[in-house]
């Protein structure tokens, strides 16, 4: 990934997706709610450029991902990006680009370093489906369905779905769900583990920042650890995962929340906690 100065960043603004700091709280909101928030070239462009702002913002702690006013989080990518594609037709150069961009876009969000939280207002469906799940935790309506239509369509996905999907709620129900395209609603969605809660849909956003902030209160540098190990830690045998987690509990000793934990825990205060 192309790190882009933090200076030039800042003073980008964006059209498909809105971007918001507040308290240690990074939120982004996409933002074509006319189109179910679909992803199209420039939400992917403008996706990857944010999170690249929050991983060099030390000051962001958590991370969440909404619907914003669609009445979808998110339907997928946009098919009508392909209206003048011909059948034959070999891929440009630019279009090799532009597919890279689409469909890396549950890669980019899983590369925020920081927990990420994915408010699901609404239906998720194949791209909009991989990017919550490559967010940490889901908070989803209790209306919702989610699906894979992908082979329906006639075209296998790439947005990462085959992987993720098993990983989160097993090989067995992955294949099911992308198999046969049928949506689960949300209370399917709850039980097979795709989603972690669920709340009325005007309610999903309060939800989620009550869990965003009390993740926000944590440690930063510990919160970045704990997902590194157990994100590495899943591609790694458990001999090799144990050692991963003492490498990193070893070098958080070295830092000054460490020590601002031990003190407010003794003098029962609420710690400062300054990311150093």
């Amino acid at each position: 990934m192309v790190r882009i100065p933090i200076d030039d960043v800042s003073s980008m603004s964006y059209e498909t997706v809105a971007f918001d700091t507040r308290d240690h709280i990074a939120w982004i909101t996409l933002n074509r709610p006319d189109v179910g928030n679909t992803i199209n070239i420039q939400m992917a462009t403008e996706l990857e450029e944010i999170c690249q702002r929050v991983n060099q913002d030390q000051d962001i702690r958590a991370v969440v991902i909404g619907g914003g006013r669609a009445q979808a989080f998110c339907l997928g990518e946009d098919l009508d990006q392909f209206s003048g594609t011909v059948l034959g037709d070999s891929p440009s150069l630019s279009a090799l680009k532009d597919f890279s961009l689409r469909h890396n876009v549950a890669a980019v969000v899983a590369s925020i370093e920081c927990p990420v939280i994915a408010a699901m207002n609404g239906d998720a469906a194949g791209m909009g489906l991989a990017l919550a799940l490559a967010c940490d935790l889901r908070i989803a309506s209790d209306q919702a369905f989610f699906s894979v239509p992908d082979l329906s369509r006639g075209y296998l996905m790439s947005s990462g779905i085959t992987q993720w999907l098993p990983r989160i709620v097993g090989r067995g129900k992955a294949m099911e769900l992308i198999l046969t395209c049928q949506p689960v609603d949300a209370h399917e969605a709850l039980r097979m583990g795709l989603v972690h809660r669920l709340a009325p849909a005007d309610q999903v956003l309060t939800e989620t920042e009550t869990i965003a902030t009390q993740i926000a209160s944590g440690a930063p540098v510990a919160l970045r650890y704990v997902k590194e190990a157990v994100n590495k830690g899943m591609d790694l045998t458990l001999a090799q995962g144990l050692r991963l987690e003492c490498d990193l509990y070893m070098i958080l000793q070295t830092t000054q929340d460490r020590v601002e934990g031990i003190r407010a825990f003794r003098e029962k205060k609420q710690p400062l906690f300054r990311g150093q």
